[in-house]
């Protein structure tokens, strides 16, 4: 992932940058223009005054040559229009060819050469010898500490913004993972300021609204109560000159109706809590053994220990049990239910098989779901559609999870991995 600041800073630094190599290319072409300024006239006339004439003698020459060598302290050298050398003083000067000379500074290998044609055609090269520092790099380094200030005086303003940006990304990403209390800090006046406000705004909403329905789903279910409790009252008043189907059937819906209520309570409870209540060593065999019991069902494997909230495992191993009991009727009547308890690598693995019609494998993961029902499942039993649902709740609650295989000879094997404690 590329960084919001990173991209703000990289462009600041590549526009000093193309500022700085523009700036120093527009110089060097200036510096390098071919129209010879006026007052380069003006010194070739006051140059050929004070050197002899053309046909004067060359040591005479010579001569001149080396006393304007001593006052102007240049390495000099006097060429013919041809390019024959006539006098020098100082250092040799570099090659020197009339087709290629042009009036003016040049830079050269051994400094900048100062090339002046006479009006009666001769040449005069003058070298500086104390080199002095290019203007172009005294401006190319002032460009430079311009550039490092901006971007050493930018890099506190483009981070900050960032970091507001990555924290206001970090509280999205809380409340995404289900913690309505998320809020992010409210910093400056500008607009990642209004955006983290609106999101403040937003995530108290969804709170209060969450909040809400919970109080509304706690309520309904609790006073859904008094009105089961007349009912099995009620059936049990009915005598023995009621039906007895009738009666059994209407205990059978007053059951299952108690047991939908209990479940949604529970998974109200869940949602409400962002962690377990209660963290305590627990035999995993030894709850599945205990629970099993009350429904005639076997549990084998070894002890292992793990660390959560008793009554929840409870709860999951009941709901596996309870689950397999009524949909893993196989067509031969078998309705055998297998239970496991085992250990692997650093994990507790709870096994249910049952030796019923089996789980379509495009189904397995969305049988989790709340009260979702695959196609036909309502002939085969009758369920709160919640019991699956919270088994994975409660599963990746401890740390595991819960997942539905299809079982060797048929029929459907739910495990659940849990860290050992």
């Amino acid at each position: 992932m590329q960084r919001l600041y990173l991209q703000f800073y990289v462009t600041i630094l590549v526009v000093l940058a193309v500022f700085v190599g523009a700036a120093v290319l527009l110089w060097r072409l200036a510096d390098d223009d071919n129209r010879t300024p006026q007052y380069l006239d003006v010194a070739a006339e006051l140059t050929g005054a004070l050197l002899p004439d053309s046909n004067a003698p060359r040591p005479e020459q010579q001569r001149a040559i080396e006393a304007l060598q001593r006052k102007l302290r240049f390495d000099i050298a006097l060429y013919e229009p041809d390019g024959d050398m006539i006098a020098m003083a100082g250092k040799p000067p570099p090659r020197f060819e009339p087709s290629r000379a042009r009036t003016g500074w040049r830079r050269g290998p051994g400094g900048p050469n100062f090339v002046l044609q006479l009006p009666d055609g001769r040449w005069l090269v003058a070298r500086q010898v104390r080199e002095r520092p290019n203007p172009i790099y005294w401006i190319a380094a002032a460009l430079a500490l311009v550039a490092i200030a901006v971007a050493v005086g930018s890099f506190p303003v483009v981070r900050g913004l960032g970091r507001r940006l990555e924290r206001l990304k970090t509280g999205v990403d809380r409340l995404g993972h289900g913690d309505l209390g998320a809020r992010v800090k409210v910093e400056g006046r500008d607009e990642v300021a209004a955006l983290a406000a609106s999101f403040n705004r937003s995530a108290q909403r969804i709170e209060e609204l969450v909040a809400a329905h919970r109080l509304l789903l706690a309520n309904a279910s609790h006073e859904l109560r008094t009105p089961l409790t007349r009912i099995s009252v009620a059936a049990s008043l009915l005598g023995d000159a009621a039906d007895p189907r009738t009666r059994e059937s209407l205990k059978r819906d007053v059951a299952e109706l108690d047991q939908l209520i209990e479940q949604i309570l529970l998974a109200s409870r869940l949602e409400a809590l962002p962690t377990l209540e209660r963290h305590e060593p627990i035999d995993l065999l030894a709850l599945a053994a205990e629970e099993a019991s009350h429904y005639d069902v076997e549990v084998s494997g070894e002890p292992v220990t793990v660390n959560g909230d008793r009554t929840l495992l409870r709860r999951l191993v009941r709901n596996l049990v309870e689950n397999a009991q009524r949909y893993g009727t196989g067509k031969d009547g078998d309705d055998s239910v297998a239970v496991s308890v085992t250990r692997e690598s650093d994990c507790a693995v709870l096994e249910v098989t049952d030796r019923g019609p089996g789980v379509p494998e495009a189904e397995r993961q969305r049988i989790f779901e709340p009260f979702y029902r695959m196609a036909g499942s309502a002939e085969s039993g009758r369920g709160s559609g919640l019991g699956l649902a919270l088994v994975l709740d409660i599963a990746r609650r401890h740390g595991g999870d819960a997942v539905c295989l299809a079982a060797e000879g048929g029929g459907s094997r739910f495990r659940v991995d849990l860290p050992t404690g």
